[in-house]
Protein backbone atom coordinates (compact mmCIF):
# COMPACT_ATOMS: atom_id res chain seq x y z
CA UNK A 1 0.00 0.00 0.00
CA UNK A 2 2.02 2.98 -1.37
CA UNK A 3 0.84 6.75 -2.29
CA UNK A 4 0.72 5.76 -6.02
CA UNK A 5 -0.77 2.73 -5.44
CA UNK A 6 -3.71 2.80 -3.05
CA UNK A 7 -6.25 0.40 -2.35
CA UNK A 8 -8.55 1.76 -5.32
CA UNK A 9 -11.80 1.12 -5.03
CA UNK A 10 -13.33 3.54 -7.18
CA UNK A 11 -13.89 1.46 -10.25
CA UNK A 12 -16.34 -1.01 -7.70
CA UNK A 13 -17.31 1.95 -5.24
CA UNK A 14 -18.17 4.90 -6.97
CA UNK A 15 -22.19 4.71 -7.08
CA UNK A 16 -23.06 8.29 -8.42
CA UNK A 17 -23.65 7.05 -11.55
CA UNK A 18 -24.23 3.71 -11.14
CA UNK A 19 -27.25 0.61 -11.09
CA UNK A 20 -28.45 -2.88 -10.92
CA UNK A 21 -27.40 -3.36 -14.52
CA UNK A 22 -23.58 -2.47 -13.98
CA UNK A 23 -23.19 -4.56 -11.35
CA UNK A 24 -25.35 -7.60 -13.30
CA UNK A 25 -22.49 -6.93 -15.69
CA UNK A 26 -19.92 -8.11 -13.69
CA UNK A 27 -21.98 -10.82 -12.54
CA UNK A 28 -21.59 -14.21 -14.83
CA UNK A 29 -24.47 -16.79 -14.49
CA UNK A 30 -24.26 -20.39 -14.48
CA UNK A 31 -26.74 -21.59 -17.29
CA UNK A 32 -24.16 -24.17 -18.10
CA UNK A 33 -25.03 -26.12 -14.90
CA UNK A 34 -28.90 -25.93 -15.27
CA UNK A 35 -28.83 -26.61 -18.39
CA UNK A 36 -31.03 -24.92 -20.15
CA UNK A 37 -33.95 -26.54 -17.64
CA UNK A 38 -36.78 -24.09 -17.00
CA UNK A 39 -38.98 -25.09 -13.93
CA UNK A 40 -37.98 -27.16 -10.96
CA UNK A 41 -40.20 -30.11 -12.27
CA UNK A 42 -37.71 -30.49 -14.56
CA UNK A 43 -35.14 -30.72 -12.46
CA UNK A 44 -34.99 -34.33 -11.28
CA UNK A 45 -32.28 -33.89 -9.05
CA UNK A 46 -34.54 -31.09 -6.78
CA UNK A 47 -35.60 -31.63 -3.31
CA UNK A 48 -36.71 -29.28 -0.67
CA UNK A 49 -35.55 -28.74 2.82
CA UNK A 50 -39.56 -28.49 4.00
CA UNK A 51 -42.45 -29.50 2.13
CA UNK A 52 -43.50 -25.93 0.47
CA UNK A 53 -46.06 -27.04 -2.76
CA UNK A 54 -45.88 -23.35 -4.30
CA UNK A 55 -42.35 -23.96 -5.53
CA UNK A 56 -42.55 -27.17 -7.02
CA UNK A 57 -44.29 -24.88 -9.97
CA UNK A 58 -41.64 -21.72 -9.67
CA UNK A 59 -38.89 -21.74 -12.25
CA UNK A 60 -35.55 -21.55 -10.54
CA UNK A 61 -33.30 -18.29 -10.84
CA UNK A 62 -30.31 -18.28 -12.73
CA UNK A 63 -27.65 -18.33 -9.70
CA UNK A 64 -25.46 -15.47 -10.04
CA UNK A 65 -21.11 -15.65 -9.74
CA UNK A 66 -18.79 -13.01 -8.43
CA UNK A 67 -15.14 -13.74 -8.94
CA UNK A 68 -13.61 -10.02 -8.15
CA UNK A 69 -12.05 -9.67 -4.87
CA UNK A 70 -13.13 -5.83 -4.80
CA UNK A 71 -16.13 -4.04 -2.82
CA UNK A 72 -19.04 -3.66 -4.90
CA UNK A 73 -21.50 -0.51 -4.68
CA UNK A 74 -24.34 -0.94 -2.66
CA UNK A 75 -27.30 -2.84 -4.56
CA UNK A 76 -30.03 -0.56 -4.71
CA UNK A 77 -33.43 -2.18 -4.61
CA UNK A 78 -35.13 -1.95 -8.18
CA UNK A 79 -38.54 -4.49 -6.96
CA UNK A 80 -39.60 -5.38 -3.66
CA UNK A 81 -39.73 -2.79 -0.50
CA UNK A 82 -37.51 -0.01 -0.50
CA UNK A 83 -34.16 0.24 1.77
CA UNK A 84 -30.54 1.60 2.14
CA UNK A 85 -28.29 -1.06 1.40
CA UNK A 86 -24.94 -1.95 2.79
CA UNK A 87 -21.65 -2.07 1.20
CA UNK A 88 -19.71 -5.43 2.00
CA UNK A 89 -16.43 -4.98 2.41
CA UNK A 90 -14.64 -6.98 -0.40
CA UNK A 91 -17.92 -8.80 -1.61
CA UNK A 92 -21.10 -7.80 -2.69
CA UNK A 93 -25.34 -8.37 -2.53
CA UNK A 94 -27.16 -10.93 -4.20
CA UNK A 95 -29.38 -10.21 -6.17
CA UNK A 96 -33.07 -11.35 -6.13
CA UNK A 97 -36.08 -11.69 -8.14
CA UNK A 98 -39.56 -11.35 -7.06
CA UNK A 99 -41.98 -14.14 -7.88
CA UNK A 100 -45.87 -13.22 -7.10
CA UNK A 101 -44.82 -11.68 -3.77
CA UNK A 102 -41.91 -13.60 -2.89
CA UNK A 103 -38.17 -12.73 -2.88
CA UNK A 104 -36.30 -15.43 -4.53
CA UNK A 105 -32.44 -16.13 -3.94
CA UNK A 106 -30.03 -18.90 -5.63
CA UNK A 107 -27.13 -19.75 -3.59
CA UNK A 108 -24.29 -22.31 -4.99
CA UNK A 109 -22.67 -24.08 -2.71
CA UNK A 110 -19.32 -24.49 -4.15
CA UNK A 111 -15.11 -24.64 -4.49
CA UNK A 112 -13.90 -21.31 -5.28
CA UNK A 113 -10.35 -19.12 -5.61
CA UNK A 114 -10.22 -16.48 -3.46
CA UNK A 115 -7.75 -13.98 -3.63
CA UNK A 116 -6.47 -12.89 -0.45
CA UNK A 117 -3.71 -10.58 -0.93
CA UNK A 118 -2.43 -9.48 -4.19
CA UNK A 119 0.14 -12.21 -4.69
CA UNK A 120 -1.22 -14.67 -1.87
CA UNK A 121 -4.50 -16.77 -3.24
CA UNK A 122 -6.39 -19.56 -1.33
CA UNK A 123 -8.65 -22.91 -2.73
CA UNK A 124 -11.96 -22.60 -0.49
CA UNK A 125 -15.43 -23.43 -0.72
CA UNK A 126 -17.96 -20.94 -0.32
CA UNK A 127 -20.87 -19.68 -2.20
CA UNK A 128 -21.75 -18.30 -5.74
CA UNK A 129 -17.75 -17.65 -6.42
CA UNK A 130 -16.57 -16.09 -3.54
CA UNK A 131 -15.80 -17.02 0.33
CA UNK A 132 -17.63 -15.46 1.86
CA UNK A 133 -20.70 -15.60 0.09
CA UNK A 134 -22.50 -12.90 -1.05
CA UNK A 135 -24.67 -10.85 1.60
CA UNK A 136 -28.58 -11.40 1.50
CA UNK A 137 -30.30 -8.25 2.04
CA UNK A 138 -34.11 -8.44 2.63
CA UNK A 139 -36.93 -6.20 4.35
CA UNK A 140 -38.22 -6.97 8.10
CA UNK A 141 -41.91 -9.17 6.71
CA UNK A 142 -40.25 -10.00 3.28
CA UNK A 143 -41.43 -13.80 2.57
CA UNK A 144 -38.36 -15.70 1.55
CA UNK A 145 -37.31 -18.23 -0.79
CA UNK A 146 -33.71 -19.21 -1.31
CA UNK A 147 -32.39 -22.36 -3.28
CA UNK A 148 -29.74 -23.63 -2.51
CA UNK A 149 -27.87 -25.80 -5.28
CA UNK A 150 -24.75 -27.90 -4.22
CA UNK A 151 -21.51 -28.00 -5.68
CA UNK A 152 -19.42 -29.92 -3.14
CA UNK A 153 -17.82 -33.40 -3.62
CA UNK A 154 -20.25 -33.65 -0.17
CA UNK A 155 -23.11 -33.11 1.51
CA UNK A 156 -23.84 -29.67 2.86
CA UNK A 157 -27.11 -27.44 4.41
CA UNK A 158 -27.23 -23.87 5.21
CA UNK A 159 -28.22 -22.45 9.12
CA UNK A 160 -29.65 -19.46 9.03
CA UNK A 161 -27.84 -17.90 11.64
CA UNK A 162 -29.64 -15.83 14.62
CA UNK A 163 -32.76 -16.06 12.69
CA UNK A 164 -36.64 -16.63 13.77
CA UNK A 165 -38.32 -19.32 11.59
CA UNK A 166 -40.16 -22.50 11.24
CA UNK A 167 -37.45 -25.48 12.92
CA UNK A 168 -37.46 -27.44 9.73
CA UNK A 169 -36.13 -24.03 7.85
CA UNK A 170 -32.86 -24.31 10.09
CA UNK A 171 -30.77 -26.13 8.35
CA UNK A 172 -29.11 -29.04 10.72
CA UNK A 173 -28.31 -31.92 9.05
CA UNK A 174 -29.98 -34.68 10.60
CA UNK A 175 -31.35 -33.16 13.22
CA UNK A 176 -34.05 -30.59 11.03
CA UNK A 177 -33.41 -31.86 7.54
CA UNK A 178 -31.42 -33.95 5.77
CA UNK A 179 -28.25 -33.11 4.10
CA UNK A 180 -28.24 -31.81 0.89
CA UNK A 181 -26.35 -34.34 -1.47
CA UNK A 182 -23.93 -33.49 -4.22
CA UNK A 183 -25.41 -32.19 -7.49
CA UNK A 184 -29.21 -31.64 -5.44
CA UNK A 185 -31.14 -28.42 -4.59
CA UNK A 186 -32.84 -27.71 -1.72
CA UNK A 187 -35.13 -24.80 -0.75
CA UNK A 188 -35.90 -23.22 2.00
CA UNK A 189 -38.45 -20.55 2.90
CA UNK A 190 -39.93 -18.52 5.51
CA UNK A 191 -40.68 -14.90 6.38
CA UNK A 192 -38.01 -12.52 7.47
CA UNK A 193 -39.69 -11.73 11.09
CA UNK A 194 -37.09 -9.34 12.89
CA UNK A 195 -34.68 -6.55 11.80
CA UNK A 196 -30.59 -7.16 12.26
CA UNK A 197 -27.39 -8.40 11.03
CA UNK A 198 -27.18 -12.45 10.94
CA UNK A 199 -25.15 -14.74 9.43
CA UNK A 200 -25.50 -18.28 7.00
CA UNK A 201 -23.57 -21.00 7.11
CA UNK A 202 -23.26 -24.90 6.99
CA UNK A 203 -24.75 -26.94 10.13
CA UNK A 204 -23.36 -30.33 8.12
CA UNK A 205 -19.68 -31.01 8.82
CA UNK A 206 -18.80 -27.90 9.88
CA UNK A 207 -15.25 -28.20 10.82
CA UNK A 208 -14.17 -29.11 7.14
CA UNK A 209 -16.86 -26.59 5.55
CA UNK A 210 -16.49 -23.53 7.73
CA UNK A 211 -12.57 -24.17 8.15
CA UNK A 212 -12.99 -23.77 4.35
CA UNK A 213 -14.37 -20.57 3.90
CA UNK A 214 -18.29 -21.84 3.86
CA UNK A 215 -19.71 -18.23 5.65
CA UNK A 216 -22.22 -15.15 4.83
CA UNK A 217 -23.88 -12.69 5.83
CA UNK A 218 -27.76 -11.38 6.41
CA UNK A 219 -29.19 -7.85 6.66
CA UNK A 220 -33.09 -7.75 7.35
CA UNK A 221 -33.57 -4.01 7.30
CA UNK A 222 -36.64 -2.39 9.68
CA UNK A 223 -39.89 -2.34 7.44
CA UNK A 224 -40.57 1.26 9.19
CA UNK A 225 -39.23 3.81 11.05
CA UNK A 226 -37.63 1.85 14.34
CA UNK A 227 -37.42 3.44 18.01
CA UNK A 228 -33.23 1.70 18.37
CA UNK A 229 -32.35 1.88 14.83
CA UNK A 230 -31.36 5.17 13.22
CA UNK A 231 -30.71 6.15 9.72
CA UNK A 232 -27.44 6.21 8.58
CA UNK A 233 -25.13 7.88 5.62
CA UNK A 234 -22.54 4.33 5.42
CA UNK A 235 -23.42 1.10 6.43
CA UNK A 236 -20.38 -1.42 6.13
CA UNK A 237 -20.75 -5.22 6.60
CA UNK A 238 -17.96 -7.98 6.71
CA UNK A 239 -16.76 -11.31 8.70
CA UNK A 240 -13.93 -12.20 10.77
CA UNK A 241 -13.06 -15.80 9.89
CA UNK A 242 -9.25 -17.73 10.15
CA UNK A 243 -7.50 -19.84 8.30
CA UNK A 244 -4.62 -21.82 8.30
CA UNK A 245 -2.88 -21.94 5.42
CA UNK A 246 1.54 -22.76 5.22
CA UNK A 247 3.36 -20.92 3.35
CA UNK A 248 3.82 -21.82 -0.40
CA UNK A 249 0.04 -24.05 0.09
CA UNK A 250 -3.06 -23.14 -1.36
CA UNK A 251 -5.69 -25.47 0.90
CA UNK A 252 -6.59 -24.54 4.63
CA UNK A 253 -5.46 -26.99 6.81
CA UNK A 254 -9.32 -28.21 8.58
CA UNK A 255 -7.75 -29.90 11.84
CA UNK A 256 -6.13 -26.55 13.02
CA UNK A 257 -8.47 -25.77 15.97
CA UNK A 258 -6.18 -22.82 17.48
CA UNK A 259 -3.18 -22.23 16.19
CA UNK A 260 -4.13 -20.63 12.79
CA UNK A 261 -1.70 -18.47 10.85
CA UNK A 262 -4.34 -16.47 8.46
CA UNK A 263 -6.74 -13.67 10.36
CA UNK A 264 -8.79 -12.28 7.69
CA UNK A 265 -11.70 -9.92 7.11
CA UNK A 266 -14.15 -11.31 4.60
CA UNK A 267 -11.42 -13.84 3.17
CA UNK A 268 -9.11 -11.21 2.59
CA UNK A 269 -5.76 -10.18 4.52
CA UNK A 270 -4.24 -6.36 4.64
CA UNK A 271 -3.06 -5.14 2.54
CA UNK A 272 -5.49 -6.31 0.75
CA UNK A 273 -8.52 -5.31 2.68
CA UNK A 274 -10.46 -2.61 0.64
CA UNK A 275 -10.47 0.62 3.26
CA UNK A 276 -13.98 2.04 4.39
CA UNK A 277 -13.94 5.44 2.73
CA UNK A 278 -16.48 7.91 4.29
CA UNK A 279 -17.68 11.63 4.42
CA UNK A 280 -16.73 13.88 7.16
CA UNK A 281 -19.67 13.81 9.53
CA UNK A 282 -21.13 11.02 8.04
CA UNK A 283 -23.34 8.78 10.51
CA UNK A 284 -21.15 5.43 9.73
CA UNK A 285 -22.71 1.67 11.16
CA UNK A 286 -20.06 -0.98 11.07
CA UNK A 287 -21.70 -4.46 11.52
CA UNK A 288 -18.72 -7.33 12.38
CA UNK A 289 -19.68 -11.01 12.62
CA UNK A 290 -17.41 -13.38 13.83
CA UNK A 291 -17.03 -16.92 12.59
CA UNK A 292 -13.49 -17.94 13.55
CA UNK A 293 -12.26 -19.86 16.00
CA UNK A 294 -11.49 -16.94 18.58
CA UNK A 295 -12.49 -13.83 20.21
CA UNK A 296 -11.58 -10.44 18.39
CA UNK A 297 -11.11 -7.12 20.06
CA UNK A 298 -12.44 -4.53 17.25
CA UNK A 299 -10.54 -0.89 17.94
CA UNK A 300 -10.93 2.09 16.19
CA UNK A 301 -8.44 5.27 16.02
CA UNK A 302 -9.59 8.37 16.40
CA UNK A 303 -13.05 8.33 17.15
CA UNK A 304 -15.33 6.60 19.71
CA UNK A 305 -18.54 4.31 18.60
CA UNK A 306 -21.43 2.62 20.64
CA UNK A 307 -22.54 -0.82 20.20
CA UNK A 308 -26.20 -0.13 18.51
CA UNK A 309 -26.87 -4.20 17.86
CA UNK A 310 -26.33 -7.26 18.36
CA UNK A 311 -27.10 -10.90 17.15
CA UNK A 312 -30.27 -10.31 18.98
CA UNK A 313 -31.53 -7.54 17.80
CA UNK A 314 -30.95 -3.44 18.53
CA UNK A 315 -29.78 -2.33 21.59
CA UNK A 316 -32.02 0.06 23.58
CA UNK A 317 -30.46 3.33 24.07
CA UNK A 318 -30.32 3.38 27.67
CA UNK A 319 -28.01 0.54 27.27
CA UNK A 320 -25.36 2.21 24.89
CA UNK A 321 -22.03 3.54 26.22
CA UNK A 322 -19.12 5.19 24.19
CA UNK A 323 -16.26 2.65 23.29
CA UNK A 324 -13.40 2.54 21.05
CA UNK A 325 -12.91 -1.03 21.38
CA UNK A 326 -15.46 -3.59 21.37
CA UNK A 327 -14.91 -7.40 21.74
CA UNK A 328 -16.90 -10.18 19.24
CA UNK A 329 -16.63 -13.57 20.86
CA UNK A 330 -17.14 -16.26 18.38
CA UNK A 331 -20.69 -16.75 16.86
CA UNK A 332 -21.30 -13.20 17.85
CA UNK A 333 -22.49 -10.01 15.86
CA UNK A 334 -21.67 -6.58 16.76
CA UNK A 335 -22.75 -2.98 15.39
CA UNK A 336 -21.39 -0.39 16.01
CA UNK A 337 -22.17 3.21 14.86
CA UNK A 338 -19.95 6.81 15.43
CA UNK A 339 -20.23 9.95 13.54
CA UNK A 340 -17.18 10.64 11.58
CA UNK A 341 -16.02 14.04 12.78
CA UNK A 342 -11.87 13.72 12.86
CA UNK A 343 -10.95 13.59 8.91
CA UNK A 344 -7.78 11.54 8.49
CA UNK A 345 -6.83 8.02 7.66
CA UNK A 346 -7.25 6.24 10.84
CA UNK A 347 -6.41 2.37 11.78
CA UNK A 348 -9.09 0.08 12.04
CA UNK A 349 -8.46 -3.33 13.21
CA UNK A 350 -7.99 -6.50 15.65
CA UNK A 351 -6.81 -5.54 18.55
CA UNK A 352 -4.81 -9.07 19.21
CA UNK A 353 -1.22 -8.00 17.83
CA UNK A 354 -0.79 -12.05 16.14
CA UNK A 355 -4.05 -11.37 14.53
CA UNK A 356 -2.49 -8.07 12.30
CA UNK A 357 0.64 -10.43 10.90
CA UNK A 358 0.79 -12.39 7.76
CA UNK A 359 1.47 -15.87 7.82
CA UNK A 360 2.51 -16.21 11.29
CA UNK A 361 4.37 -19.05 12.58
CA UNK A 362 4.36 -19.56 16.23
CA UNK A 363 7.57 -21.65 16.27
CA UNK A 364 10.29 -18.61 15.43
CA UNK A 365 12.59 -18.18 18.66
CA UNK A 366 12.81 -14.81 19.85
CA UNK A 367 16.06 -13.22 18.94
CA UNK A 368 16.43 -9.89 20.24
CA UNK A 369 19.85 -8.95 21.29
CA UNK A 370 21.58 -11.23 19.39
CA UNK A 371 23.53 -10.66 16.51
CA UNK A 372 22.77 -13.68 14.42
CA UNK A 373 23.40 -12.20 11.04
CA UNK A 374 26.37 -14.24 9.73
CA UNK A 375 25.13 -17.47 10.70
CA UNK A 376 21.45 -17.07 9.69
CA UNK A 377 23.38 -16.08 5.96
CA UNK A 378 24.93 -19.31 6.52
CA UNK A 379 21.93 -21.11 6.96
CA UNK A 380 19.78 -19.44 4.41
CA UNK A 381 22.74 -20.81 1.77
CA UNK A 382 21.75 -24.66 2.86
CA UNK A 383 18.27 -24.23 3.42
CA UNK A 384 16.54 -21.12 1.26
CA UNK A 385 13.33 -20.61 2.88
CA UNK A 386 14.91 -20.51 6.56
CA UNK A 387 13.64 -17.16 8.05
CA UNK A 388 14.53 -16.38 11.92
CA UNK A 389 13.53 -12.90 13.83
CA UNK A 390 15.25 -10.71 13.28
CA UNK A 391 17.85 -9.50 16.64
CA UNK A 392 15.83 -5.76 16.98
CA UNK A 393 12.14 -7.09 16.65
CA UNK A 394 9.56 -8.17 14.03
CA UNK A 395 10.02 -4.89 12.07
CA UNK A 396 13.65 -6.13 11.13
CA UNK A 397 11.59 -8.54 8.96
CA UNK A 398 8.99 -6.04 7.39
CA UNK A 399 12.40 -4.66 6.00
CA UNK A 400 14.20 -7.46 4.59
CA UNK A 401 13.89 -8.02 0.64
CA UNK A 402 14.18 -11.95 1.62
CA UNK A 403 12.72 -14.02 -1.28
CA UNK A 404 9.37 -16.16 -0.14
CA UNK A 405 7.76 -19.34 -1.27
CA UNK A 406 4.93 -18.80 -4.08
CA UNK A 407 1.51 -18.06 -2.73
CA UNK A 408 2.67 -16.18 0.15
CA UNK A 409 2.05 -12.80 1.76
CA UNK A 410 4.95 -11.10 3.50
CA UNK A 411 5.08 -11.51 7.38
CA UNK A 412 4.25 -7.83 7.95
CA UNK A 413 3.62 -5.31 4.91
CA UNK A 414 1.95 -2.20 3.66
CA UNK A 415 3.50 1.10 2.11
CA UNK A 416 1.82 4.15 3.61
CA UNK A 417 2.72 7.74 3.07
CA UNK A 418 5.68 8.08 5.77
CA UNK A 419 7.22 4.26 5.36
CA UNK A 420 6.35 0.95 5.83
CA UNK A 421 3.50 -0.09 8.13
CA UNK A 422 4.27 -3.15 9.13
CA UNK A 423 1.08 -5.15 9.29
CA UNK A 424 -0.96 -7.51 8.11
CA UNK A 425 -3.94 -9.88 8.86
CA UNK A 426 -7.13 -7.84 10.33
CA UNK A 427 -5.97 -4.41 9.46
CA UNK A 428 -7.84 -1.81 7.45
CA UNK A 429 -7.55 1.78 7.24
CA UNK A 430 -11.34 4.01 8.20
CA UNK A 431 -10.73 7.23 5.68
CA UNK A 432 -12.45 10.32 6.72
CA UNK A 433 -12.87 13.13 3.98
CA UNK A 434 -14.70 16.09 4.24
CA UNK A 435 -14.61 16.78 0.17
CA UNK A 436 -16.01 13.01 -0.29
CA UNK A 437 -19.27 13.05 -2.17
CA UNK A 438 -22.30 11.53 -0.82
CA UNK A 439 -22.35 8.14 -2.54
CA UNK A 440 -19.11 8.25 -3.01
CA UNK A 441 -16.57 5.23 -1.99
CA UNK A 442 -14.13 5.96 -4.07
CA UNK A 443 -10.01 6.27 -2.35
CA UNK A 444 -9.15 9.79 -3.01
CA UNK A 445 -5.15 9.08 -1.97
CA UNK A 446 -3.55 9.76 1.54
CA UNK A 447 -4.72 12.41 3.58
CA UNK A 448 -3.04 15.73 3.11
CA UNK A 449 -2.24 17.00 7.22
CA UNK A 450 -2.08 20.51 7.45
CA UNK A 451 1.17 22.25 8.53
CA UNK A 452 2.38 21.36 11.63
CA UNK A 453 0.21 18.72 12.85
CA UNK A 454 2.66 15.70 11.99
CA UNK A 455 4.93 14.05 14.70
CA UNK A 456 8.55 15.00 13.78
CA UNK A 457 11.92 14.54 14.91
CA UNK A 458 12.95 17.10 17.92
CA UNK A 459 15.84 19.76 17.06
CA UNK A 460 16.07 21.59 20.41
CA UNK A 461 17.91 20.42 23.52
CA UNK A 462 16.54 17.35 25.46
CA UNK A 463 15.98 17.16 29.27
CA UNK A 464 17.35 14.50 31.25
CA UNK A 465 14.22 12.38 31.86
CA UNK A 466 13.23 11.15 34.90
CA UNK A 467 13.31 7.51 35.19
CA UNK A 468 12.39 5.12 37.96
CA UNK A 469 14.50 3.18 40.14
CA UNK A 470 11.76 1.53 42.56
CA UNK A 471 11.44 -2.17 41.89
CA UNK A 472 8.04 -1.24 44.24
CA UNK A 473 7.44 -3.01 47.34
CA UNK A 474 6.17 -6.34 48.38
CA UNK A 475 2.74 -7.28 49.70
CA UNK A 476 3.54 -9.25 52.49
CA UNK A 477 7.08 -11.23 53.79
CA UNK A 478 7.88 -14.17 52.89
CA UNK A 479 7.36 -17.34 55.33
CA UNK A 480 10.18 -19.12 54.56
CA UNK A 481 12.65 -16.18 53.99
CA UNK A 482 15.72 -18.31 54.43
CA UNK A 483 15.25 -21.29 51.73
CA UNK A 484 17.57 -21.88 49.95
CA UNK A 485 16.81 -21.45 45.82
CA UNK A 486 15.40 -24.11 43.97
CA UNK A 487 15.78 -24.87 40.15
CA UNK A 488 13.63 -26.78 38.55
CA UNK A 489 13.98 -28.24 35.27
CA UNK A 490 11.43 -29.72 33.00
CA UNK A 491 12.01 -31.77 30.05
CA UNK A 492 9.55 -31.93 27.67
CA UNK A 493 8.50 -36.26 27.14
CA UNK A 494 10.07 -37.55 23.92
CA UNK A 495 7.87 -40.51 21.77
CA UNK A 496 4.30 -41.35 22.51
CA UNK A 497 2.85 -41.51 25.43
CA UNK A 498 0.69 -44.18 26.58
CA UNK A 499 -1.87 -44.44 29.41
CA UNK A 500 -2.56 -47.91 31.08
Amino acid sequence: MNSDKNTDISKNTNTDNRTNDNMNEQLRTRRKFLGGLGTLGAITAAASAAAVSKVAMAALPEPVLQTTPDTMPPLIPTTGRPYNPVVTLNGWTLPWRMNNGVKEFHLVAEPVVREMAPGFTAHLWGYNGQSPGPTIEVVEGDKVRIFVTNKLPEHTSVHWHGQRLPNGMDGVTGLTQQGIPAGKTFVYEFVARRPGTFMYHPHADEMTQMAMGMMGTWITHPKAKHPHIDEVDRDFVFLLNSYDIDPGAYTPKIMTMLDFNIWSWNSRIFPGIAPLVVRKNDRVRIRVGNLSMTNHPIHIHGHEFQVTGTDGGPVPRQARWPEVTTDVAVGQMRQIEFIADEEGDWAFHCHKSHHTMNAMGHSAPTMIGVDHEGVAKKISELIPDYMVMGDRGMADMGQMEMPLPDNTAPMMTGEGPFGGVEMGGMFSVLKVRKEQKRGDYQDHGWYQHPEGTVAREWQGKVAEPTRSTSSGTRSMHMEHKNQPAVEVQVRKPAGKMQHD
